[in-house]
Formats: C-alpha cells, sequence, structure tokens
C-alpha cells in the first residue's frame, strides 16, 4: 500500500495546474523585443557634448549638447539633440559673432547635402550687428551656408524691429530678410544722448589708465 491517499494525488494534480497556469501567464506578460525597429535605436549616445572646430587654427564652430543621440541604422544616419542645442559662430579673426540656441535639433548627412534642422524657441543672435531673430523653426544648409524658416519669425535690431513669415540669411545671420512682413516699423531719429549699439559679447571695456600709489 502506498503512502499517497487519493485526496493527496488530488491536491498534487491542483497544485501542478495552478503553477502551469502561473508560468503561462507570466511567459504571456513578458515584452518581446521587436527586432524589426531597430533602426529606432540611437546606435550611440554623448552626454554632454562638446564640438570644436577649427578654420586655419581659429576656431570657427563650437557646438554644445546635453545629449547626442547618433542613428546609424538607418537609411539616411542622422544625430538628435533632443535636450536642446547650442551653436556658436565665430568670425576669421576669432570673435564670437552668432549664437543659435534650440530646444531641439537634429543633423541629417547626405552624400551631397547637410541639413541642420532646429525647432522649439528657436533664438540666434548676431552680436557684431546687435541683432536678434526669433522663430520656432529653423533649416542650416552647410554646403550652401543659408539658413532658413517658412513659419513665423521676428527680427530685432538696434534700429527695426520687423516681423513675418518666412526668413533666409547667411548662415552668420548677417543679412537676414523677411519674405512675407507684417507690422514692422523702424526708428527714424535718435536722442543724440543715447548709447549705440556695443557688441558685448566681444566687448573688453576700455582701457583703464594705471593708478598712481603714492607712498
Amino acid at each position: 500500500m502506498t503512502g499517497f491517499s487519493l485526496h493527496t494525488e488530488i491536491k498534487m494534480v491542483a497544485v501542478t495546474l495552478v503553477i502551469a497556469t502561473l508560468l503561462f501567464s507570466c511567459k504571456e506578460e513578458i515584452p518581446k523585443s521587436d527586432i524589426g525597429n531597430i533602426t529606432e535605436l540611437p546606435t550611440q549616445r554623448v552626454e554632454n557634448m562638446n564640438v570644436i572646430q577649427y578654420v586655419k587654427g581659429i576656431t570657427a564652430y563650437v557646438i554644445d549638447a546635453p545629449l547626442m543621440e547618433r542613428y546609424t541604422a538607418s537609411e539616411s544616419p542622422y544625430d538628435v539633440f533632443p535636450r536642446g542645442i547650442v551653436m556658436r559662430g565665430y568670425t576669421p579673426e576669432g570673435l564670437l559673432e552668432t549664437r543659435i540656441r534650440a530646444n531641439f535639433a537634429k543633423n541629417i548627412k547626405q552624400s551631397e547635402q547637410e541639413i541642420w534642422e532646429a525647432y522649439g524657441n528657436v533664438i540666434i543672435n548676431n552680436y557684431i550687428n546687435g541683432e536678434r531673430i526669433e522663430t520656432d523653426t529653423l533649416y542650416w544648409n552647410r554646403l550652401t551656408k543659408r539658413i532658413y524658416t517658412h513659419t513665423w519669425v521676428k527680427i530685432t535690431t538696434p534700429d527695426l524691429f520687423m516681423q513675418g513669415y518666412g526668413m533666409e540669411s547667411d548662415e552668420m545671420a548677417r543679412n537676414a530678410v523677411i519674405q512675407n512682413p507684417f507690422d514692422s516699423y523702424a526708428i527714424v531719429s535718435r536722442d543724440s544722448t543715447e548709447i549705440p549699439y556695443i557688441d558685448t559679447a566681444n566687448f573688453i571695456g576700455p582701457l583703464i589708465p594705471a593708478r598712481k600709489l603714492n607712498f
């Protein structure tokens, strides 16, 4: 006579069924990796990125970003800056001329062109001319060295206030032109005592003569 009763065997079968059911349920809840969407995953991540480009030993561009994600598995590889970006452009003399910042940016490199896209609170400052450009979308063609947008844009200078739709300029924002302006105005006359615009980004102040000390 065995040591197990029919009641004990029924309990063991019931416990086995419960365990099998739990294992099957857990298996169904485990997420499956989608190998087909591997192109949507970054192949490289760089935090606190800082890139400096030199031309003839002088700084030409500086790019800073909290995070850069690179996607090389895509048909057209691209870089994404999901936490914003700041780009600075310098003159051949090494002066800071242009600063561009945006909440989000994307860099698309192809065989015949390289396009930068910037979105969200895009602000462009040309410190030498004292100009400020504000828009929501901006494109930069590295090969043609032009920046442009088709959306609303506002330009403020020491003498003008302009706004409208569509804008194009060289990459340093030296000659920005609004394509469809509206509600713009110019300052016709100025107070003779008014201080003219000063390039605060590169201005180091007047030379102060050394103070003569009497001992």
